[in-house]
């Protein structure tokens, strides 16, 4: 979010708009997007979202309609079927994931947050790639 805001300020000056930061929402959804195309995407993203605003905030009719229909992965399946249940392995996999995410990538503070050292972090995270790729 710190790039975010560092964005709207430094392209609310280039436009002349008087945009001074992002709403609450806008962040979540923000915050929610996996963001393939990194720092340039963001970039072009709060561009566009600073261009059309009529507000002193992002709102989230602003973004970009891939960010605003975005929905967040669920780490565990809803409902009561044995076959939709998955192995402990898998819901480690999707929780260490999320986590990870919401920490910007930060492998350090995702493991802080999880309870563990980084260098388990990044044997979990090897795990997950040779799973996959035994797929």
């Amino acid at each position: 979010m710190l790039l975010a805001q560092h964005f709207t300020e430094k392209l609310a000056r280039r436009l002349g708009k008087a945009v001074t930061g992002i709403s609450a929402p806008a962040a979540e959804r923000l915050l929610a997007y996996p963001w393939p195309g990194n720092v340039r995407e963001l970039q072009n993203a709060i561009e566009r979202a600073v261009a059309l605003t009529q507000y002193e905030k992002l709102v989230v009719e602003d973004l970009p309609e891939p960010i605003r229909s975005h929905r967040r992965s669920q780490v565990l399946p809803s409902g009561d079927d044995p076959s939709e249940m998955l192995s402990m392995h898998e819901v480690e996999k999707r929780y260490i994931l999320r986590v990870l995410e919401a920490a910007g990538g930060n492998k350090t503070l995702a493991a802080q947050i999880l309870g563990f050292d980084r260098r388990t972090m990044y044997r979990k995270l090897a795990s997950f790639a040779e799973s996959k790729k035994s797929l």
